[in-house]
C-alpha cells in the first residue's frame, strides 16, 4: 500500500495554483496536526497496520512544517503502520524553505527523496507565477540536499507559459540538467478555475503559446533530456538510472493508496473516497469517526478506463494480458482500425504483450485513451 499525507499550508499562494492549499496560519496548522494524527491512528487500527512501501508528504509545502512537527507525524506513522524495510519516504519542498537546517532535519528523519518546487530558473518567470523564491535559492537547496546525502533530489517545473518560447524552455531544461537532479517533473502549465493567472490571461493581459509552440517545447525537451541520459517514463516525468519515483508509479499501476489530510483521495480495495478540503470540515469529520463514509466502488467500466488512462501514461504501456483477464477481450481485435491507424500515424507502438505510445503520441495520450475506450453499438 501506498501512503500520502497532505500538508495543506504554503507561505503564500501562488498565482497558478488550483491545489487545496492556504497561506500558513499557526491555529489552523495546530488543528490540522490534531486532526491528521487522530486520522492516522484511525485508519491504523482499522487497516490492522498495514504495511506500506512509500510515503509521500505532498502539498502545500511540506518543508514549511518545523522539524519538531514532522517528527511527530514520522514517529506517529511508525506506531500505526508498517513501514518497508526499502521504504521510499519522499517529502515536497520549495526552494526558499529549504534551508541547511532543514536538510539536515530531513535527512535525520530517514527522508530520502525531495521533490523541489522550482517551476522555473528565469525571475522574470517566477515573478509572474508568484513563486515565493528566485533562482539561486533553487540552487542552494540542491545543494544542502546533496551535502546531507539526500540521494533521490527532483526538481519540478512548468512549461507553456505565458510568452515562453521554445527556445526559452530548452534553456530552462539545459540549467537544469547541469544540477544532475536524479528525476524531473515538466507540467505543462494548465490554467485554473478562479486563479489570478486565469483572470490575467482571460483579459488578454497574457498569452499562452500556440499549439505548435507546446508540441516543439514537448517533443524537443523530452529529446534534449534523453540525450542527457534521462528515461522519459511518464507523460512528464524523466529518471536518471534508479531515479524514478515508485510512489508514483504505483499510482500508474493500480496499486492501493491511503491519503490522509484535507482533500486526500483514498482507494483501497475497490472503494475510492476524498477527504473534505474544508480544514474545518476535515477536523470534524476525522472527529466524528465518519471517514470513507462517501466513498464509492468502483464499477467495472471505472477500472477498465483507469487501467488504459494510467498505462497509456507511462513508457511500459499497457500489459494486454492484464487487459484481457479484466474485460474478456483481446484489445487488438476489439480496436484493429485504432491500433493501424496510430501506428500508421507514427503514435503507438507494440507487440504481442504490451501497447505504448510514442513521445508523440504521449502529447495526444487522453484523445488517444477516449478512442480505445469509446463505446460502439
Amino acid at each position: 500500500m501506498l501512503l500520502y499525507i497532505h500538508y495543506p499550508f504554503c507561505r503564500s499562494k501562488c498565482s497558478y495554483c488550483g491545489f487545496c492549499s492556504r497561506v500558513w496560519d499557526e491555529e489552523l496548522e495546530e488543528l490540522y496536526l490534531s486532526a491528521l494524527l487522530r486520522e492516522a491512528r484511525f485508519w491504523g487500527s482499522r487497516l490492522d497496520h498495514p504495511r506500506i512501501s512509500t510515503l509521500y508528504i505532498g502539498g502545500g509545502t511540506p518543508s514549511l512544517m518545523r522539524p519538531e512537527i514532522l517528527e511527530r507525524l514520522a514517529k506517529e506513522i511508525e506506531r500505526h503502520f508498517t513501514l518497508a524495510d526499502d521504504l521510499e519516504f519522499s517529502l515536497e519542498a520549495n526552494p526558499d524553505s529549504l534551508t541547511p537546517e532543514r536538510a539536515r532535519s530531513l535527512a535525520r528523519l530517514d527522508v530520502n527523496r525531495v521533490s523541489l518546487g522550482l517551476q522555473s530558473l528565469d525571475q522574470g518567470q517566477l515573478r509572474l507565477l508568484e513563486r515565493p523564491h528566485d533562482a539561486e535559492q533553487a540552487f542552494r537547496a540542491v545543494d544542502a540536499l546533496r551535502s546531507e546525502g539526500v540521494d533521490n533530489v527532483g526538481l519540478d517545473l512548468l512549461w507553456g507559459l505565458p510568452h515562453q518560447t521554445p527556445e526559452d524552455w530548452l534553456s530552462q531544461l539545459e540549467r537544469v540538467a547541469s544540477l544532475q537532479p536524479e528525476h524531473l517533473s515538466c507540467y505543462c502549465l494548465t490554467l485554473e478555475e478562479g486563479t489570478r493567472m486565469q483572470a490575467r490571461v482571460d483579459c488578454g493581459e497574457l498569452e499562452l503559446p500556440g499549439e505548435e509552440q507546446l508540441e516543439a517545447m514537448y517533443l524537443r525537451g523530452a529529446e534534449l533530456l534523453e540525450s542527457r541520459g534521462y528515461t522519459h517514463y511518464e507523460i512528464a516525468n524523466f529518471a536518471r538510472p534508479g531515479g524514478m519515483c515508485r510512489h508514483n508509479r504505483g499510482y500508474w499501476q493500480g496499486v492501493d493508496y491511503l491519503g490522509l489530510g484535507p482533500s486526500a483521495v483514498s482507494t483501497l480495495q475497490g472503494r475510492r473516497w476524498a477527504n473534505p478540503p474544508d480544514m474545518s470540515r476535515y477536523a470534524e469529520t476525522v472527529r466524528k469517526g465518519e471517514l470513507a463514509w462517501d466513498g464509492e466502488s468502483l464499477t467495472r467500466r471505472q477500472r477498465i478506463e483507469e487501467l488504459v488512462l494510467l498505462s497509456l501514461r507511462t513508457r511500459e504501456g499497457l500489459d494486454l494480458e492484464q487487459y484481457r483477464e479484466l474485460t474478456g477481450e483481446d484489445l487488438f481485435r476489439k480496436r484493429p482500425d485504432v491500433v493501424q491507424k496510430l501506428r500508421e500515424q507514427g503514435l503507438l507502438r507494440s507487440d504481442d504483450k504490451r501497447l505504448w505510445l510514442t513521445t508523440r503520441g504521449m502529447l495526444l495520450c487522453d484523445a488517444i485513451t477516449g478512442a480505445f475506450l469509446e463505446e460502439r453499438d
